[in-house]
This record gives C-alpha cells, structure tokens and sequence, in this order.
C-alpha cells in the first residue's frame, strides 16, 4: 500500500486569532462546514471554472467560514466537475496554509487518496463516505455498507499513517431514495463503526434526500446518541421538503455543535434523484444567530457570495434569508 509523506508549504498568509472566534470553545458556539466548492458544485451540468471555484474559496474564507470542503478527488470520469481537484488543492495550501480555517477534501477510496498523496501537497484533513442504507450503498459505491465500512478503514488508515485527520460522511441516515425510511438504530451502530473502527474523528450524518422532520431527526439522535457523545456529531441537512433548517435546529438543541451547510443553496447528490438543495449556509447562520448561538461568521458577506455564486453559474440562489439580507446591502 503506498505511504507518502506530506511536505511542508510556505506559510504565506494569516488571519489574526483575534479575527478567528470559532478557535473559542462555548457552549452557544456552533462551527460551520461549508461544502459548496465540492458538494455544492459536483452536480452541475455546466463545468464551473477553477478560478470562479478558487474564488469562491476565498471569499468563503473571507466570511470567516472555520471549515470549507473545497474538492474530491473522486474519478474525473464519474464526476467531471471535480477535474481540477489538484489544481485546487495546490492553490488553497500555498496560499491559506496556517490562517485557520480547514480546508478538507472529499476522498472516495484508497485510489483517490493516493492521488492526492502523490501531488505532494500538504494535506491536513480528507473526508470519506458511506452510507447507512444497502440500496443507496450499492448505488453510490457498487458495494454493499459492510463492504464500504472494510474500504473506508483502508482509506483512514492510510490517511492517518500519513498524518492527516479523518473526517466521515454517514448519508441516508432519515430515508433512501430505494429501501425507504432508515432504522435509526442502524444508523446509531454505524455512528459508533465510523468513529471507533475506521477511526474518524468526527462523524456528519446526512439526511441525503432531506425526508427528514423535526421529529424523525429527534428520534434518529436519541438513537445515536445511545452510542456516541453530541460532541462527535455534526449534522447534514438537505432541504428538499423545507425541512432542513428546522432539523439542524433540533439537532443543535439536542448538543450538536457542527453543521454542514452550502452556500446559496447549492447541490444535491447525483444518485439520489429530485433530492437538490443542499441546507443553505445563510439560512443556517441566520437562524442560529438569532437563536442565541454564535458562529464567528459575517453574515452579510456571506450572503452577497451567496447572490455571488448564483449569478456567476446561472441558478436562482437557494437561501432565503440571504437574498433578503443581500437586498438590503
């Protein structure tokens, strides 16, 4: 099995701590984990330029955004628009390396992380994926949950030989698009596989085709929180039937502290079809500011990057507190 080293990258750019207050530990403090430059974007019929995903990134790091998914090194043939992968990850490590901000990519199997292991780049962070239920499993990955479990620990142990953090992705923990509504209690023994035997260091569970409700996120939690702290969870809401920020809000309520969440709206997942629309970052933010929590981000420059992103790609942009917000700027 190969093993690279990651080398170092000059440390060009910083951002004061003091601009950085997601680096505080607080109860009301919720981190965001935008995944617009990947997940937002992979779905897209038209190839998106690098230099509009790079941008993108910036101005998401500018908006003080503590962790941003910025590519996959997924097949190019499977997934076109993720093409750039090594172009993006070169341009993000030489120039934000150091400021704070994570900056994780998205790796499918053991192939794709040698890839990005052999651009020699340095690379702190990867997430991996799974599913929670067999039909989506066999869609997404030809292989069956087990199987995926036994191909996901090969991925992190390479990745954590090499020093990098373990990020995971769980999908279909509320519904699939082929076997219907998920035991929650499944979803709770894979929660504990996830983080003890493939040894992710934090698990987001996805409600990929966002059936999800209040109460079906309520009991799912309850569930597995049986098995592992609030403190290794983060949640990943799709806004499919306008459920979405309500179910993060229940999720936060019940001690989770990390939400995923896309800019304007953006993505869906390609497999699980008439499930687009991601939860919108500043739908999230807006939300929970106005909830009591705190997330360190600025609002308003998130959402005219949201209006940003949606007009440079043609799409009506998905977040309604941020048009609203954008139209006041």
């Amino acid at each position: 099995m190969l093993k690279l080293k990651n080398r170092g990258i000059l440390n060009v750019f910083k951002i004061s701590p003091q601009l950085r207050p997601f680096s505080s530990i607080s109860q009301n403090f919720v981190k965001i984990v935008d995944v617009s430059p990947r997940d937002g974007l992979q779905n897209e019929s038209t190839i998106v330029p690098t230099s509009v995903k790079l941008e993108l990134i910036d101005r998401l790091t500018k908006a003080n955004i503590p962790s941003i998914e910025i590519t996959s090194f997924v097949s190019p043939k499977w997934v076109p628009q993720m093409a750039d992968a090594k172009d993006i990850l070169r341009f993000v490590s030489s120039k934000y390396e150091g400021n704070g901000t994570s900056y994780p990519i998205l790796i499918p199997n053991t192939k794709g992380l040698e890839r990005a292991l052999e651009t020699g780049i340095a690379i702190k962070e990867i997430a991996i994926f799974g599913a929670a239920s067999e039909g989506f499993s066999k869609k997404n990955t030809n292989t069956s949950v087990n199987e995926g479990i036994r191909i996901l620990k090969e991925v992190a142990d390479l990745a954590h030989s090499n020093g990098i953090k373990v990020r995971g992705y769980l999908s279909t923990v509320i519904g699939c698009p082929y076997d219907g509504p998920t035991d929650p209690k499944k979803v709770a023994d894979l929660s504990q596989r996830y983080l003890e035997e493939i040894g992710c260091y934090e698990l987001s569970l996805g409600d990929t085709i966002g059936v999800g409700t209040v109460k079906t996120t309520e009991k799912m939690l309850m569930e597995v929180f049986k098995k592992v702290a609030p403190s290794k969870i983060a949640i990943h809401a799709h806004d499919t039937y306008g459920q979405g920020v309500a179910n993060v809000l229940k999720a936060v309520e019940m001690g989770v502290r990390v939400v995923d969440a896309s800019v304007g709206g953006l993505g869906g997942c390609p497999y699980a079809q008439g499930a687009t629309g991601n939860v919108s970052t500043e739908d999230i933010v807006y939300s929970l500011h106005n909830s009591g929590y705190q997330t360190g981000i600025d609002l308003d420059f998130l959402s005219k990057t949201g209006e940003w992103i949606s007009t440079t790609i043609g799409r009506s942009n998905g977040s309604r507190a941020g048009k609203a917000i954008a139209s006041k700027l």
